[in-house]
């Protein structure tokens, strides 16, 4: 098999068609990407966004005074999303609902997805307490609609049936869904919902998409191609 003859550099590349061209060529681009330097000011801004998109009011408080960055929405409008989040993190998912509805009243109109994830966590929570007929009786009239409309979700809400299945719903081939990170899950779909709606994607998000991008136009050029 030929080899090319066009290296991306003399000192490191050598052939690029061989079996390692994909770990040669991550490693090319780590390595730059490492010779990135941003402004402080920029970067701080990028740490403000990031704390503000999470929700970290008192650091992003503090990294507000000991920084001098201007936080991209007044801190103060941080406290319904924390609120929010803490009540899907703690499985009060109702409450957190008509939270949501107080404060964007069209979002679930909007959104029928986030509607469906956030009664899909309901009824998660009622299979976690052991609410059995409860948890019967709301997904026939909560959820099952859902199914019929929306096909992509009707897999989704057969997993979370099937818990029902097992007496240690825990233990079973779904118990993913009683992990905290599934409740995790759903405050972050929420939180980005109402990021959205607020104001424009946060900043290290678009910084992640570009790298992302970047990264797939470099590992498409044919072998031979400089990457420099």
């Amino acid at each position: 098999m030929s080899q090319s003859t066009a290296p991306l550099s003399k000192s490191r590349s050598g052939d690029k068609t061989g079996p390692n061209a994909e770990e040669t060529c991550r490693a090319e681009w780590l390595e730059r990407l490492d010779k990135v330097h941003l402004h402080r000011g920029d970067l701080n801004r990028i740490i403000m966004d990031y704390l503000v998109t999470e929700g970290f009011k008192e650091a992003a408080d503090k990294f507000r005074l000991e920084a001098g960055v201007v936080p991209p929405v007044p801190l103060d409008t941080l406290d319904e999303r924390i609120r929010i989040r803490d009540c899907l993190q703690e499985g009060r998912v109702l409450e957190a609902v008509s939270l949501l509805n107080g404060l964007r009243p069209e979002l679930l109109d909007n959104d029928r997805c986030l509607l469906f994830h956030l009664r899909q966590q309901h009824l998660i929570e009622l299979i976690r307490e052991g609410r059995t007929e409860e948890a019967l009786a709301y997904a026939q009239d909560h959820l099952s609609e859902c199914g019929e409309e929306n096909p992509q979700v009707l897999s989704e809400l057969e997993r979370t049936l099937a818990l029902l299945a097992f007496e240690e719903p825990q233990s079973s081939p779904f118990g993913d869904l009683l992990h905290p990170s599934q409740r995790q899950k759903v405050a972050s779909e929420v939180n980005a919902a109402l990021l959205d709606e607020q104001n424009p994607r946060p900043q290290l998000s678009v910084l992640l998409r570009l790298l992302l991008w970047a990264q797939e136009q470099l590992e498409q050029l044919p072998p031979g191609v400089s990457r420099t």
